[in-house]
């Protein structure tokens, strides 16, 4: 399931915005490899999440999603900050996590070519029979087909501009939100990950998910007490 045609599909976003001298892509591209992730939270064990988030081509397009990083490790939320060619190693790296129990819910958020890809990082993971709670992509650059298990998946994409809806597949288990954010004041596909209003939006649905889960298991946990003593 190919979310993006070629190579050469994904570097078109830089023709139509092409607002950087050639050396500055030069030396991006060169740095690639070695700015590629960002340091991965593994600490705050009582969230008992991890969030994922992919950067567009380069590195260089999606730089709103550091800001994201910073304000979600502030709550104590592990994150993992990464290009979206990382995208099947990062599933690997999320399935185990959640399989050795240390982690039990799973986030994802990518903007451009990040949020292209990120049908087939729950597909993956859905290969795995590991369930996404929420996927957040900004703006994918593609028509994309989603599959695999992710409890929530919000598109948000600019009508009209670079961005695509996605379309569930009938092996697709969830619920998919395609939200044109084209009103929103000052957005556009360059800047959608930057934006204020936007980064609120993705961060305020993050906490749902992270601090109600947080919240479930507290309770449980001082329920088996009661539990016990009325059997």
């Amino acid at each position: 399931m190919p979310p993006y045609r070629s190579y050469k599909g994904v570097f078109s976003e830089l023709c139509f915005r092409n607002r950087f001298a050639s050396r500055t892509l030069q030396a991006a591209a060169i740095g690639l490899s070695l700015w590629g992730t960002g340091p991965a939270n593994a600490a705050a064990p009582e969230t008992g999440a991890h969030v994922y988030l992919l950067r567009g081509v380069l590195n260089i397009f999606s730089l709103g999603l550091d800001d994201i990083a910073a304000k979600l490790r502030r709550q104590g939320i592990p994150v993992t900050v990464a290009n979206f060619v990382s995208w099947s190693s990062l599933a690997d790296q999320a399935a185990a996590e959640y399989k050795s129990g240390k982690v039990r819910t799973i986030v994802l958020v990518g903007h451009s070519s990040g949020a292209t890809a990120l049908p087939d990082m729950v597909a993956r993971l859905g290969e795995l029979e590991v369930p996404v709670r929420l996927a957040i992509g900004l703006d994918s650059v593609f028509r994309t087909k989603l599959a695999g298990h992710a409890e929530r998946y919000i598109n948000f994409y600019i009508a009209g501009g670079g961005g695509e809806p996605v379309t569930p597949t009938k092996d697709f288990r969830g619920s998919l939100e395609n939200v044109n954010v084209q009103s929103v004041p000052g957005v556009g596909h360059m800047s959608i990950d930057k934006n204020q209003i936007m980064q609120q939006k993705v961060i305020s649905a993050i906490d749902a998910v992270v601090f109600s889960r947080r919240k479930e298991a507290s309770g449980a946990q001082k329920q088996s007490p009661e539990t016990s003593a009325t059997d």
